[in-house]
């Protein structure tokens, strides 16, 4: 091939886009700044990290707590991690199953790294969060969708069609419940089903427990976690993080539980990622675990009623279909006549000043729905309300 070919082929190939851009980003980049626009996009409260663990993250850089700490997180945290999750779901977690990360996303790629080769086969229950499905295909997967489906105003997994797609030559399964965006949460027998699944095929979980706190069901500390049904000799990854049932979207801290037998290989893969933790992050992570149960609690009962009251409220506005969500801190909602999502987000900033998610972000089975997160005071999803109304009624 001639040089000045080659170098035109390689420049062509450059510019093609090898992974898909987040639309979530692509809306709220267009608007954000803008004032008079309520946004309800991202996945993450209003309120800032309550005071009683940024007070630890202080207390800790005054400490000059500022070196460079354990691969695999500090011992204390991990202690912490391994009390709670103990208490939290009645079964032992030891603190040799335990890594922290620098966030629950950073937790899924070092997951994915760990597991796949290029080739692999991938299998996600969907709509999903677009990082969980592009995550496995930086990392050469090749990703299969099983997709929720709206029954009777609920959100629901085709149990049959998701066994069915974990053939035996399926390397891992991503699932996350409750769910993002839908806020479907899964069934405990369910549960059971997909583990000897998977056991029977020698296939991974990846299970992303993100939203495990965040349950509306009464009596109910978390949502069901295949840590309770598994031992640590399963194929079994669970990851966390402090982002959503106590606020911390920014401080970037999660964790991972995974079969003793992996920690070697993952504190390798955690100095090639991003060598360790900030002290002072871990700080407010153990005394989020420590103390804030409080917390946590009143924030489900507060995100439980405005839910109730907003999914109400939409439900008296025309043209709209809202299933109800068991879990999590959004509604996923769709408005007839209106197929293109990303249109229809960008056309409810440009008309009524309102900041939806649109639905095509979580793949294509989410085209034509949208995301509302009401992680936000309810004066403001009020307004909210009334915009979508205003816009409706055109």
């Amino acid at each position: 091939m001639h040089p000045a070919t080659l170098s035109r082929t390689i420049k062509e190939q450059d510019a093609e886009p090898r992974f898909s851009p987040s639309l979530v980003r692509a809306v709220a980049n267009a608007a954000m700044g803008r004032e008079d626009v309520l946004p309800f996009w991202f996945g993450e409260s209003d309120q800032p990290t309550p005071s009683f663990i940024r007070e630890a993250a202080v207390a800790s850089l005054h400490a000059g707590e500022t070196f460079y700490s354990e691969n695999l997180g500090r011992l204390y945290l991990r202690e912490a991690i391994s009390t709670y999750l103990t208490d939290l779901h009645h079964c032992a977690i030891p603190t040799d199953r335990i890594a922290v990360t620098a966030s629950g996303n950073s937790a899924l790629m070092v997951a994915s790294q760990l597991l796949l080769a290029p080739g692999d086969r991938v299998v996600t229950v969907t709509p999903l969060w677009p990082n969980a499905v592009e995550i496995p295909k930086v990392m050469g997967g090749r990703v299969t969708r099983v997709s929720l489906e709206a029954r009777d105003g609920q959100w629901t997994l085709p149990l049959e069609k998701l066994l069915q797609a974990l053939t035996p030559d399926t390397r891992m399964l991503v699932l996350n419940s409750p769910n993002n965006p839908t806020g479907w949460t899964i069934r405990r027998a369910d549960q059971v089903a997909i583990l000897e699944h998977c056991r029977r095929h020698g296939i991974w979980i990846l299970a992303d427990d993100v939203y495990e706190r965040l349950i509306f069901t009464d009596g109910v500390r978390s949502a069901p976690s295949f840590l309770t049904l598994a031992d640590d000799r399963d194929r079994l990854i669970v990851v966390n993080t402090f982002s959503k049932a106590w606020c911390m979207t920014g401080w970037r801290v999660g964790w991972m539980v995974v079969p003793p037998t992996v920690l070697p290989d993952l504190a390798a893969l955690l100095e090639y990622n991003f060598s360790c933790v900030s002290e002072f992050s871990q700080r407010g992570g153990a005394i989020a675990l420590q103390q804030g149960e409080p917390y946590v609690l009143k924030l489900r009962a507060d995100l439980a009623q405005t839910k109730n009251k907003l999914i109400t409220a939409l439900h008296a506005l025309p043209r709209l279909e809202v299933p109800d969500a068991d879990g999590a801190m959004y509604l996923f909602l769709r408005v007839a006549g209106e197929d293109d999502s990303l249109c229809l987000a960008k056309r409810l900033i440009e008309q009524v000043g309102l900041g939806l998610a649109p639905g095509r972000a979580f793949g294509p089975e989410g085209e034509g729905w949208l995301r509302w997160c009401y992680a936000a005071q309810w004066e403001k999803i009020e307004s909210g309300i009334e915009r979508l109304s205003r816009f409706l009624s055109r």
